[in-house]
């Protein structure tokens, strides 16, 4: 056990250092004289100060829970490529409600957004998990189809709303001017409980609010919930053996449907935190599936597929992002940024890979003392 953690720790590291390194071999080959400042603002701005350091954490609650809700299904054997769906309707329902329920108090508006939020994320991962435990249709395909249904559903509801009958049963909320979701009011965002108070450079603060907590206790809960619990035991159990925990009396169609159900409600509860924030963040009806979901396959592999482990992946890539969204300013064009970024990234799903690297060279090492004795 110990040379799997200690395999797990070098794995998770060395993807990261690996990724970073071809990225500077790009800078370096688009601007040789610059690469050096960017790449270091990559590694230092993140820490720069206590602000930015509150940007981190915000940028990464969404990333985390959606690392959460594919770590979730591959721990019970599932692979739920459907985050990016499942975290767009989340958003949308909690936009909605923070956008047109101003009638009701605060508090219990944004509670309901959350609320609101995640069922609709888990109703949405429903349809794979249903589709699978009654069709045998294979996730992967059936999350990716409900991730481009789910993309243009909002879009036309965003700008359209839903009739019946020449009655509006959900308002348009769609900004002409911007092209995105109405504005959300002041009122219906996340309290920060004087956090903006400690993330700050004495000129301007982080937008850091209590999201990041909520993402951390949901990480507590659904790590407790998969390793203390016998409802977590079920789950796992389904995905290592099905045939053995079909003959230990098992549902194996329900837990396939409950995992896929909770795996949208984290992934939709992500979409709630990343918009009930004051910074104008905005859903935009561009046809482009929502990058959260899938940072979320890097973040969860990073981590590997341990929630308390994901915490620290999310943070970590979300750092990386900060800094990398900084280079600009080096005279990089945001079209290599962004192709630097998105190789640190998804480098990082190649943690697996190196671990299974690691094991096999540590394993030949000690091979020849364990002969010579």
């Amino acid at each position: 056990m110990k040379k799997e953690g200690l395999a797990d720790i070098l794995s998770s590291i060395l993807v990261v250092i690996i990724g970073l390194l071809i990225g500077l071999m790009i800078l370096f080959v688009s601007d040789a004289e610059q690469a050096l400042p960017a790449f270091n603002t990559i590694l230092t701005f993140g820490f720069s100060s206590m602000r930015n350091i509150g940007d981190v954490l915000l940028l990464a609650t969404p990333v985390i829970l959606t690392g959460l809700s594919v770590a979730f299904a591959f721990k019970t054997g599932l692979f739920n490529i459907g985050a990016s769906g499942q975290f767009t309707i989340g958003s949308f329902v909690a936009i909605y409600i923070g956008v047109e329920f101003t009638h009701l108090p605060p508090a219990l508006r944004i509670l309901l957004a959350i609320v609101g939020a995640a069922v609709a994320g888990g109703l949405w991962g429903a349809i794979p998990g249903l589709l699978k435990a009654f069709r045998n249709v294979n996730e992967v395909i059936s999350s990716i189809m409900t991730n481009y249904i789910a993309m243009f559903l909002v879009n036309f509801l965003i700008m359209n709303g839903l009739s019946f009958r020449g009655r509006y049963l959900l308002n348009p909320i769609f900004d002409q001017g911007r092209g995105t979701t109405t504005r959300m009011p002041d009122s219906s965002v996340l309290p920060n409980f004087g956090l903006q108070n400690i993330f700050t450079d004495g000129m301007r603060s982080s937008h850091i609010n209590i999201g990041i907590i909520i993402a951390i206790v949901t990480a507590i809960i659904i790590y407790i919930v998969l390793e203390k619990t016998a409802f977590g035991y079920e789950l796992k159990a389904c995905g290592f053996n099905k045939d053995a925990a079909k003959y230990a009396g098992i549902n194996q169609n329900r837990n396939i449907v409950i995992s896929m159900v909770i795996c949208g409600v984290l992934a939709g509860l992500g979409g709630a935190l990343n918009y009930l924030v004051g910074t104008g963040l905005s859903m935009s009806t561009v046809d482009v599936l929502a990058p959260e979901g899938f940072m979320g396959i890097s973040v969860a592999f990073l981590g590997l597929n341990n929630p308390l482990g994901i915490i620290f992946s999310g943070t970590l890539i979300s750092y990386l992002f900060l800094g990398g969204t900084r280079m600009q300013v080096f005279g990089f064009s945001v079209q290599l940024i962004e192709m630097v970024i998105s190789i640190i990234i998804y480098f990082c799903a190649f943690v697996s890979l190196m671990k299974l690297f690691l094991m096999d060279k540590s394993t030949r090492f000690m091979k020849p003392k364990e002969e010579s004795r």
